[in-house]
């Protein structure tokens, strides 16, 4: 786990199986330095070998920007090998969010822009306020994207449409986003991190063995033919039923009461 001197602008809590983290750096709509992205980085890597945790929460401080991305100042006088670890540094954080096996839900509360769209690209699922606004400006800078967002943004709403949002830089609303999958829905901003823990309590109540099968068969899945991808799938079912919490759970059933599910 980080340590609280390493995590300069960013805040983190748990509660009850969820964490909680949140980029705080209001005054420059949380924009990344280096440091965010290698305490983001500690921090999601440890969330890999943490068996009681059950879903994480990524958001921002503020009202006007969930993140704007990397901070310019930090790139404008870099040369090309610079580039490159600021690349591989990003991707490899995006990377951990998108392969962390339990369920990691952004509650976006304003601008995701550039590496800060890039993020909200690699969550597994998002929660957004009407202020929200999409884009990949990279162009705009003579660069391109670089964490991952080429790859992913395709992979959501597909190549067309990615390929207008990035050439043009165009900025996607909220609404739009919603229509084109980008997001799962629009909430009230007051309602923004209440709706993202209910949702991650929901998940917390389930089976969390269950809960990790289903994102990595769909994350190893959906890079494989499909009978590839089926057959991920069935290994996964059937090392289920080696488990307390299916016996457990197939038994509520029966018995007509909740499940009291243990990670086992």
């Amino acid at each position: 786990m980080p340590t609280l001197d390493s995590m300069s602008f960013i805040d983190f809590k748990r509660q009850d199986g969820v964490a909680i983290v949140r980029l705080n750096r209001p005054d420059k709509l949380n924009s990344l330095t280096g440091e965010m992205i290698l305490s983001l980085t500690d921090l999601f890597r440890s969330f890999a070998s943490d068996p009681s945790l059950r879903a994480v929460i990524l958001t921002g401080t503020g009202e006007k920007a969930f993140c704007v991305g990397t901070d310019i100042n930090e790139l404008a006088d870099g040369d090309e090998a610079e580039a490159l670890k600021v690349s591989q540094r990003g991707q490899t954080l995006c990377d951990l969010i998108e392969q962390c096996p339990v369920p990691v839900i952004a509650a976006l509360n304003g601008l995701a822009v550039g590496g800060g769209c890039e993020l909200a690209l690699a969550c597994h699922i998002r929660l957004a306020t009407a202020n929200v606004r999409f884009s990949l400006p990279e162009t705009r800078l003579g660069i391109m994207p670089g964490y991952g967002g080429t790859q992913r943004m395709p992979r959501e709403v597909g190549r067309s449409r990615a390929l207008e949002i990035m050439l043009g830089g165009r900025e996607v609303s909220a609404a739009d986003a919603e229509r084109l999958g980008l997001i799962n829905r629009v909430v009230d901003a007051a309602d923004l991190l209440t709706e993202a823990q209910t949702l991650a309590q929901d998940i917390a109540r389930l089976a969390p063995l269950a809960i990790r099968a289903c994102l990595e068969s769909v994350r190893v899945g959906l890079e494989l033919p499909l009978d590839e991808g089926l057959a991920v799938e069935a290994r996964l079912f059937a090392e289920l039923f080696a488990t307390a919490d299916m016996r457990e759970g197939t038994r509520a059933f029966l018995e007509k009461r909740a499940a009291k599910f243990q990670g086992e």
